[in-house]
């Protein structure tokens, strides 16, 4: 059984609504297939509301695979005590946790407690802090909560965080919290898709843009006549099949095949926090998806963000949305002084789909506000300096599509001067990579909206290390969209040396992204501090999202001996865009 620990700090106000488990829905028809011999005969639970929460310090989590029903027809997926998402697993901080994982399955499988820092042995990724969690095997995970916040777990195993396997993790803070609320909520984002994720991987291979179904027709080239006039629009659409690229690549899986949800719930299910007017509600916004951007905002309400991967910031007032990639975490305080019900609306970032909840005084389901326009990518979101090009005519000589001399980094070592060319490896370079942190991104840009950006963000206490670094390590973001190739430096995972730090030094990384895709990078074992322009409060972060064709830089302070996973956090671009970090 799990203990329950009774103590609660001061100033933390859990919400009511935290009794009833909430199971893995529709499994009941999955259970009468399965007696036809049309599916294996899986676990299989009734539909239910609510993620179930579990409080520790101790508690006992079984991986199993069960059948589920998000689309109206079962599928296999993977869950943590029959749940999806896995079980909310509230501790405290300071606390010495331990966590039992008996996986029920008949392939190895993991936990990754994302963003806890924690001894490398306890990290949970297989090849690097342990060897995985075999059949019929349990593992005892024990480690301290050194810290407080909003983080989140997930399989780090092949394909099944996309199945299924993932939850959110809070830790209540030992002391008072510095922000004031009456109910508290976790949102957990993610996406669902019928679709074995192996066979979503070999679509990909296949063709790059298999689920993108916004590509350009010839009715879009006539509007762009009328537009702009035919030859400007002649030589924009020259310039783009020149370079074998699309203004509508955004994401790689969409809603063509994804269902989006939210804390479990499909859209037309919609899940549902309730309140009273003028209560101050805090609503935690994790991204567990495998690889879906989310633009978030409640029609009717503004934001406050307290807090960003788990780490407080200096409140951030009168936000109306946030984009928050795959793997990053946000806090916001919203108080509606009105009942009724608001919208939380979170648009996949290419406007395929969305996810969906409410926040509602009367019991009822808000009403879905209208999707914003499908996003075109411009030539700054592929690191390109126009200046001195005539777009109009197409001419192109101040493009070198052939390849670059970069300033890079040998891996592991000091700075260096390596060559980076297109070839099999990649097929695109940023010309002139900018730093764009008050840059909202594609899709968010002048939509008349307040949009949170990366300068906003300003951690609520002083940085701790204040040393310069030591030195920088440069690495390029880098790809073959259409043989769907992923990399650093042009080098997959396979092919790459380690990264080595000396335990105890101060690195800055830089990050320079030569592909068309947002891609949100996560270290193990140590905190991010992005360079935001006020170097006393470095915001700390577990994931660093880097826009197409820009540029971003962070330190880091190699306080955590062993070898960490560092890697890009969608899932499908895991495989090659992946380096070992070995800190010694």
């Amino acid at each position: 059984m799990n203990t329950i620990t009774k103590n609660t700090p001061s100033g933390f106000n859990p919400s009511v609504n935290k009794s009833r488990r909430r199971f893995v829905q529709g499994l009941a028809s999955g259970g009468v297939l399965a007696g036809m011999g049309l599916i294996p005969n899986l676990a299989s639970t009734a539909p239910s509301v609510e993620v179930p929460i579990l409080e520790g310090p101790t508690f006992d989590l079984t991986i199993d695979e069960v059948s589920v029903n998000f689309t109206g027809r079962p599928h296999r997926a993977t869950a943590i005590n029959g749940s999806i998402p896995a079980p909310t697993l509230r501790m405290r901080e300071g606390d010495n946790i331990t966590i039992r994982v008996t996986n029920n399955m008949s392939v190895t499988s993991s936990i990754h407690w994302h963003g806890l820092i924690l001894p490398t042995n306890m990290d949970g990724v297989p090849g690097l802090s342990y060897a995985g969690i075999k059949p019929g095997e349990t593992y005892v995970y024990q480690f301290t909560a050194v810290q407080n916040g909003t983080f989140w777990y997930h399989s780090h195993s092949g394909y099944q965080e996309q199945t299924g396997m993932y939850g959110s993790i809070v830790i209540e803070s030992r002391n008072a919290e510095p922000v004031q609320f009456d109910r508290d909520y976790v949102v957990l984002l993610s996406d669902w898709t019928d679709e074995d994720p192996h066979t979503v991987y070999a679509k990909l291979k296949k063709m790059g843009d298999y689920y993108n179904r916004r590509e350009r027709t010839l009715f879009d080239f006539t509007k762009e006549v009328r537009k702009m006039g035919y030859e400007k629009a002649k030589a924009n659409r020259q310039m783009w099949n020149q370079m074998r690229m699309s203004d509508r690549d955004i994401s790689d899986v969409t809603g063509y095949t994804y269902t989006f949800l939210a804390n479990g719930q499909t859209p037309n299910q919609g899940w549902k926090g309730t309140f009273r007017p003028g209560e101050k509600i805090r609503l935690r916004f994790i991204n567990g998806s495998a690889m879906t951007f989310f633009d978030v905002r409640i029609s009717g309400l503004k934001m406050q963000v307290v807090a960003s991967d788990g780490q407080y910031i200096k409140p951030v007032h009168g936000i109306d949305e946030f984009r928050i990639g795959v793997a990053e975490t946000y806090d916001v305080i919203v108080q509606p002084q009105q009942g009724g019900a608001y919208p939380i609306f979170a648009q996949a970032i290419d406007r395929s789909g969305y996810a969906f909840g409410s926040l509602s005084s009367n019991g009822q389901k808000a009403t879905v506000p209208p999707m914003d326009p499908a996003p075109l990518l411009t030539h700054m979101d592929m690191g390109m300096n126009m200046g001195g090009m005539d777009m109009g005519s197409g001419d192109m000589a101040g493009m070198d599509h052939s390849g670059h001399n970069m300033a890079g980094m040998g891996e592991g070592g000091s700075k260096a001067r390596v060559k980076i060319k297109t070839g099999p490896n990649i097929d695109m370079l940023a010309m002139d990579p900018q730093v764009r942190l008050d840059d909202p991104g594609v899709g968010l840009r002048n939509n008349g909206r307040r949009v949170l950006t990366y300068a906003d963000i300003k951690n609520l206490y002083p940085t701790k290390d204040k040393r310069d670094p030591s030195r920088e390590i440069e690495l390029h973001l880098t790809g073959n969209m259409s043989r769907y190739m992923w990399s650093f430096n042009g080098v997959p995972y396979k092919d790459s040396r380690p990264i080595g730090l000396r335990y105890g030094e101060r690195v800055r990384f830089t990050l320079i992204n030569d592909t068309m895709m947002n891609h949100p990078i996560h270290l193990h074992g140590m905190w991010s501090e992005l360079e935001t322009g006020d170097d006393n409060y470095l915001p700390r972060k577990h994931t660093i999202i880097v826009q197409p064709g820009a540029k971003i830089s962070y330190l880091v302070t190699a306080d955590a001996k062993g070898q960490w996973a560092y890697h890009c956090h969608l899932l499908y671009h895991m495989k090659g865009m992946f380096r070992r970090v070995i800190v010694a």
